[in-house]
């Protein structure tokens, strides 16, 4: 939970303050629409990192918190495959996407272990 945080506090921070700067790294048009979106994805991420943050120690897995493994399995895994598929239409194959589509892979295959299996107390 803690890495997901971190992990997503990174990213809501950054479109949440340099959305234009974000969309000029990718050649997008930096302003308007573009840039609201952003800015709301932004916050949409700080959310779920201060959820994830707030939900470090509890347990997690089968029925406990699940509400909190679920949203972060469905997120992690429909952005992994929406950012696969881009790279695999030709869409996008920086760098810096690849590495983000495997990163959002790992988040989702470890919170769907965490959704659809036992906790065990450590």
């Amino acid at each position: 939970m803690r890495l997901s945080s971190l992990f997503l506090g990174i990213l809501g921070l950054a479109a949440s303050f340099m959305p234009q700067e974000i969309l000029a790294h990718y050649g997008a048009h930096s302003s308007g629409l573009g840039t609201l979106l952003l800015q709301v994805v932004g916050a949409l991420y700080l959310g779920f990192a201060v959820l994830n943050w707030m939900a470090r120690d509890i347990l997690i897995g089968g029925i406990y918190a699940r509400p909190v493994a679920l949203g972060n399995f469905l997120h992690f895994g429909i952005v992994g495959l929406t950012v696969w598929k881009a790279i695999a239409s030709g869409t996008s194959r920086s760098s810096d996407i690849v590495t983000g589509a495997i990163v959002y892979s790992v988040f989702a295959v470890w919170f769907g272990l965490v959704v659809f299996t036992h906790p065990t107390k450590q």
